[in-house]
């Protein structure tokens, strides 16, 4: 089949030709087309591509094996791609951009967290706390807050965090529990 006096198969292969090149383009410049995504979210510029790519890819392997007539592979190809991009979709984006999120924290979050230390706070000096996290272990410069020192291995609260220090009490369970 022709269209416009070009070979199917040399539109399919050059449709993915220019999408494969546009996707490199937006692995560098994702960022700014990713602001258009904001607006209007069905609009992914991930999803649109890899659309493009998945049905440009299947029509031409289709035209090269198979015997099948030019719109007939179209319609494959375009279920095949939109089959491919939900699970695309589903399966890759969604919960790569949950996991993006659960990894951040902020300073604010760890105040009232408990922590061990790992290397001991003297009077008036510094040290370092470790915290567990859903994201894995943070590690932390410690002060102690009412000036005492505090020996490896003590569990603390973190109190408050002042230019990335946290400062810290000993914390006791039984304390705690005293006062309930």
């Amino acid at each position: 089949m022709t269209i416009f006096g070009i070979d199917i198969q040399t539109i399919y292969l050059t449709t993915l030709i220019i999408s494969g090149c546009l996707i490199v383009l937006y692995l560098f410049f994702g960022d700014v087309l990713d602001a258009v995504g904001e607006g209007v979210p069905f609009l992914n510029p991930t999803l649109i591509l890899a659309f493009i790519v998945f049905l440009s890819s299947s029509g031409y392997v289709l035209e090269l094996v198979t015997p099948l007539s030019s719109l007939f592979i179209l319609l494959i190809s375009i279920g095949f791609a939109l089959v491919m991009d939900v699970l695309l979709n589903f399966f890759i984006l969604i919960p790569l951009s949950s996991a993006e999120e659960s990894l951040a924290f902020t300073e604010e979050s760890l105040k009232g967290r408990v922590g061990k230390i790992i290397i001991s706070i003297p009077k008036d000096g510094f040290g370092e706390i470790v915290i567990d996290g859903k994201s894995g272990m943070i590690s932390r410069p410690a002060k102690s807050y009412e000036n005492v020192s505090i020996s490896e291995g003590t569990e603390v609260l973190v109190l408050e965090i002042i230019d990335g220090v946290m400062y810290v009490i000993p914390y006791d369970l039984d304390s705690e529990m005293s006062y309930s």
